[in-house]
């Protein structure tokens, strides 16, 4: 058992913002970011990601190994983006200046505030939509938000104020809600879980036909752009408070195995749900999909169950956007940048479900299509990690032409065109309901492994031109 480090005996409230942490507070250890990778991957809407590998041909053991291979390989790549915040104790946004310059920098930063704000959207209103049912089965109101607007306003400012709450006051109340909220809301998941395998069809499950290796592969890479590699330019931003004396290896087993024990028990129970009905892969709304599976007895608890492992993951989620909207030049106190994206999440939240008349689709379909600059982001920046040991702490908080990562104008030209060629490579394997690439129909495109081509070329084109070589600060 590892014992846990002293904090600062300091306010509970966090005041630091993007500011390097200083060596003498880094005291955490990977025990405190293994919960946390745990609780942000505890939600039970883990489930579809099973029920898709089922519904693209796998049998229930071939998922099951692309459930382990996807999720703990994408959360290793986390936990080796947790490595940079250790050695420059600063959020990883915050970090990447010194590899694309202060002002190259800012292209990346969008991208991964406008990803992070649309997944919170997400959550939220998924969270409100479980809360709604919640109101209905408890106290008879009706389920449809346009119906009680007032009601479903209330659900969301619920979410976004325990969500606040949390985020708000920061790194050291965040540590300690998401630990202890794993047991309680891993207790529920447990007792949603064993109502649901009563459900699944096990003569399905064994005479599946096994899939080529081939839509193996693809599942891989299905999994891991939808578990860590969205997670990877966040996790930093957890790390900087990690001490200087923890190793490498540690930071990289607490993410891969702290967020792959519920992924793969998750992925690995939805592909058993899905094989005796596919209707799980298809749901538009997937917490009421789930919810049909089970014994009208069972909703309660797995509502409760549905908002917190969503709540889990939305701490995480507002927390780093907080810290990347505080990169994007914005001069305000961290709480306050917590608050400001709490705002725009409600703001969306509201809207699609009370103004548009679909949200999962087309809404899930852009913010994924951020996924494409985010991998290309991390190919670059990883890259650079392979020589780059430390970071200038004044360098990455001065803006003007003094900073030692001004380079040309503020721009790093050989990191931001290597972000820029991958971006564009990546569009061209990618099919969407907005553009269909040249590249689409290839066996790469086909099976959604465009962002591995997105890595291989950032990563690689950086490293062609000589990237990260004299990166000693």
């Amino acid at each position: 058992m590892v014992r846990e480090a002293t904090e600062p005996a300091e306010s509970a409230l966090e005041t630091r913002g993007i500011e390097p942490v200083p060596e003498h507070e880094r005291t955490g250890h990977p025990m405190q970011l293994f919960w946390v990778w745990f609780a942000a991957n505890i939600s039970i809407l883990g489930l579809p990601l099973g029920a898709t590998l089922v519904a693209e041909g796998l049998a229930f053991w071939q998922a099951a190994i692309v459930a382990v291979i996807g999720s703990v390989g994408s959360f290793a790549i986390v936990g080796v983006v947790s490595i940079a915040g250790r050695r420059g104790g600063a959020p990883g946004l915050t970090l990447s200046r010194a590899v694309f310059g202060v002002h190259g920098n800012a292209g990346p930063t969008l991208v991964s505030l406008i990803s992070r704000l649309g997944w919170e959207t997400v959550n939220t209103t998924t969270a409100a939509f479980a809360l709604l049912s919640l109101c209905t089965i408890l106290f008879g109101t009706a389920g449809d938000a346009k119906t009680v607007p007032v009601l479903t306003i209330l659900c969301i400012a619920v979410f976004e104020v325990l969500t606040m709450v949390v985020s708000g006051l920061g790194h050291k109340v965040l540590v300690a809600v998401q630990r202890w909220a794993t047991w309680i809301f891993g207790a529920l998941n447990v007792v949603v879980a064993i109502s649901l395998v009563a459900t699944i069809d096990w003569h399905a499950v064994g005479s599946a036909s096994p899939a080529p290796v081939g839509v193996m592969i693809a599942g891989v890479g299905t999994i891991a752009a939808g578990t860590g590699i969205g997670w990877a330019n966040a996790s930093a931003d957890m790390s900087r408070y990690q001490s200087p004396a923890v190793k490498a290896g540690s930071l990289v087993a607490s993410a891969a195995v702290g967020a792959g024990i519920p992924l793969i028990l998750l992925i690995s129970l939805g592909s058993l749900l899905s094989a005796g009905d596919p209707a799980l892969a298809d749901a538009g709304d997937p917490v009421a999909a789930i919810r049909a599976m089970l014994p009208a007895w069972m909703a309660v608890p797995y509502l409760i169950a549905a908002v917190g492992g969503l709540l889990l993951s939305n701490h995480l989620s507002v927390y780093s956007a907080g810290l990347t909207t505080l990169t994007m030049g914005v001069n305000i106190k961290r709480v306050y940048a917590v608050a400001v994206d709490v705002v725009v999440t409600f703001l969306g939240s509201i809207y699609f479900m009370l103004v548009a008349d679909s949200f999962y689709d087309p809404f899930v379909t852009f913010i994924s299509l951020l996924a494409i600059p985010i991998t290309a982001w991390l190919g670059v920046f990883l890259t650079d990690m392979l020589h780059r040991r430390s970071y200038d702490p004044a360098g990455l908080m001065d803006m003007r032409s003094t900073s030692s990562y001004w380079y040309r104008g503020g721009v790093e030209p050989r990191a931001f065109g290597a972000w820029a060629l991958a971006i564009v490579v990546g569009y061209l394997f990618s099919s969407n309901d907005f553009f269909t690439g040249v590249f689409a129909e290839t066996w790469l495109g086909e099976n959604g492994l465009g962002w591995v081509i997105t890595f291989a070329v950032s990563a690689g084109v950086y490293a062609l031109l000589g990237g990260g070589r004299k990166a000693a600060a």
